[in-house]
């Protein structure tokens, strides 16, 4: 099957940072493909090189299609002057001059010269590939897929909010059915039922699909192939099969190198036994026999010659292996609970009577050792200052908090308020422990390597300074954790072991997160909150 984009030895630098470093790629006809990746690893300006929109710095980007190509941002660039009927008019601007050319050509048919026959048999045959005659229904229906249908077309683009404009960008891409659909994280500002019609869309779509995402639901149903965006390689990964092959690759991965490293450690042992014990017993010689000296001489000295070029091959390859070791896995992600703080059956958080402004208004809510809560509701909700009063990091303006216990909290945005300090002193800074206990233990995490250590604050991606804070919270000991959207930011493979870490955690838990997956497998009770205050509280 032919190559239908296709990346030759790309290398893209932003500012002073390498991205991607001398990568190829190669994309099918049909083939849907999910691009991930943690924030600031690239995905975006994969996705513009690929259609086209910004050049490499070196190497070459190649994109062949007949049949159009559509790309959506994260935020859709419309004329906040226009109206919506303008903005679907635009996107489907180039079947309309399919359209009017069809009816040109239809005009002069009786007389048609083989030129106009041939252009018009290929543009009716591509016409009828894209939908062309029920363009006008699929935006009827894309609008009302994505909650937009009572949306008056003549209001300007400038009055509607930021989820509006990125659903009627995305309605009016899905109308128009290019060949080549570019979508950068479209399943944000979409509910359920959207969501559900956007993936059934872009599975009925007959032409390619490149998808920014991090939503793992939506590539689970709709990508047939992963692609990852390595930040720390600068390089891409191509997964085969969709998103289960992702996981499964990774895990094998994961053992692979648990393997290489149990089989390092053996040969270290063996061959440091072996030169140890071979030079102990060379050390020691032989008896003699039959009183034969220059027998017992010559002998000796050929076997001690022997041993020893043995005990030297030991200690060579003991050094070589020394010199290239392999570095031990990180441990699975744990959270660490304090046994001696909290109790086991104790109230850790009570609100009473609690109100911030028109934010939160709770009367009531107890969290217990050991009880887990979803919170969920519409952004805006209250959800984030519910769990910075539960945190004491905002003060009602009337009620009373109580807190028992050590608390853990996962702020959805990770401030920089030092950025010049290193990475490890970020780290370090408040825990108690010796230096290089410490450092060992930041590693251990497997959330950095080594050269990251003394990288400055204000320098990392957002992924990064997630990875940081996380880092921070699996190292103090807790007995209930608050997480704010835990698994923005970060690549899906460390999403997959948080959600396991969460599932192992045995303290109390209260998680707000927008994920579908995490929230689909959560073992615990919801409890929603509208315009701030609590509609289902948990059992």
């Amino acid at each position: 099957m032919p190559t239908q984009i296709a990346l030759h030895d790309v290398t893209v630098t932003r500012g002073d940072r390498p991205l991607l470093d001398t990568v190829s790629l190669a994309v099918r006809p049909g083939e849907r493909i999910g691009i991930v990746g943690e924030n600031g690893a690239g995905k975006s300006t994969l996705l513009r090189l690929v259609a086209g929109l910004e050049p490499p710095d070196e190497g070459r980007a190649v994109l062949t299609t007949d049949g159009g190509t559509g790309y959506l941002g994260q935020t859709p660039a419309l004329p906040p002057d226009r109206t919506v009927q303008h903005a679907i008019d635009t996107a489907l601007a180039d079947l309309r001059r399919i359209e009017h050319r069809l009816r040109d050509l239809e005009a002069v048919l009786a007389d048609a010269t083989p030129a106009q026959l041939d252009e018009y048999g290929d543009l009716l045959t591509l016409f009828e590939l894209r939908g062309g005659y029920e363009a006008d229904a699929r935006v009827d229906r894309a609008l009302h897929g994505l909650g937009l249908e009572d949306l008056d077309r003549g209001r300007l683009l400038g009055s509607l909010s930021g989820g509006e404009q990125a659903r009627l960008g995305l309605a009016c891409l899905i109308a128009a059915a290019p060949e080549v659909m570019f979508l950068d994280e479209p399943t944000n500002h979409l509910d359920a039922a959207a969501l559900a019609w956007l993936e059934d869309a872009l599975l009925a779509h007959r032409g390619t699909v490149l998808a920014v995402s991090h939503d793992r639901l939506f590539l689970q149903r709709v990508a047939t192939a992963i692609v990852e965006v390595d930040a720390d390689r600068r390089t891409l990964v191509r997964y085969g099969d969709g998103y289960g092959t992702f996981l499964a690759a990774k895990a094998a991965a994961r053992r692979r190198w648990e393997q290489e490293y149990d089989q390092w450690c053996d040969e270290i042992g063996r061959l440091t036994a072996y030169a140890a014990g071979t030079a102990h017993e060379v050390a020691q010689g032989g008896a003699m026999k039959d009183n034969n000296k220059m027998a017992y001489g010559r002998d000796k000295g050929r076997v001690q010659s022997s041993v020893s070029s043995r005990v030297r091959n030991a200690r060579e390859r003991l050094r070589r292996l020394h010199d290239q070791p392999v570095p031990r896995p990180p441990d699975p992600l744990r959270f660490r609970a304090a046994p001696d703080a909290g109790g086991t059956d104790g109230i850790l958080v009570r609100l009473d009577g609690v109100r911030v402004g028109d934010r939160l208004a709770v009367e009531a809510l107890t969290v217990s050792a050991g009880e887990r809560l979803l919170v969920h509701g519409a952004n805006g909700a209250g959800k984030t200052t519910l769990l910075r009063v539960m945190a004491g990091l905002t003060a009602p303006d009337h009620g009373t908090v109580a807190r028992r216990g050590r608390i853990g909290f996962l702020a959805q945005e990770i401030p920089v308020s030092r950025p010049a300090e290193p990475l490890l002193a970020a780290f370090r800074r408040g825990l108690a422990g010796d230096p290089e206990e410490l450092t060992a233990l930041l590693l251990s995490f497997g959330l950095f390597r080594e050269r990251d250590l003394h990288v400055p604050v204000g320098a990392l991606s957002a992924g990064q300074r997630r990875r940081l804070a996380l880092a921070r919270l699996l190292a103090r000991p807790a007995d209930l954790l608050l997480l704010d959207e835990p698994t923005n930011h970060l690549a899906l493979a460390l999403v997959e072991e948080l959600e396991e870490a969460l599932a192992a955690w045995p303290g109390a838990l209260v998680v707000v997160t927008h994920d579908r997956l995490l929230r689909r497998r959560f073992a615990g009770d919801p409890y929603e909150i509208r315009d701030g205050r609590p509609v289902l509280a948990g059992c």
